[in-house]
């Protein structure tokens, strides 16, 4: 049962229609893994912003955020590695 809720914000959606169609399902199963445990020993917490975090996935980067208050985990961008923090 998953204790966190996922929110996609429109910008990943976007990200996710420029992606191989091949890498899609590990990025989705990636982040359904976010709701039972948002703080993995994958996770990256980003600098400069408090509650915002990066996985990796392949060549991939996943960045989310993470309200504890809420139990909600909000999707901001999933793009490759070389365009994400741009």
């Amino acid at each position: 049962m998953a204790s966190y809720r996922i929110e996609w914000k429109s910008s990943a959606e976007r990200d996710l229609r420029n992606i191989d169609k091949q890498d899609i399902p590990r990025l989705i199963e990636a982040v359904e893994e976010l709701a039972n445990n948002p703080f993995s020993h994958q996770c990256r917490k980003l600098e400069g912003v408090e509650s915002s975090y990066r996985i990796r996935v392949g060549n991939y980067r996943i960045i989310y955020q993470v309200d504890t208050t809420k139990k909600s985990v909000t999707i901001f961008h999933v793009r490759h590695r070389k365009d994400v923090y741009r």
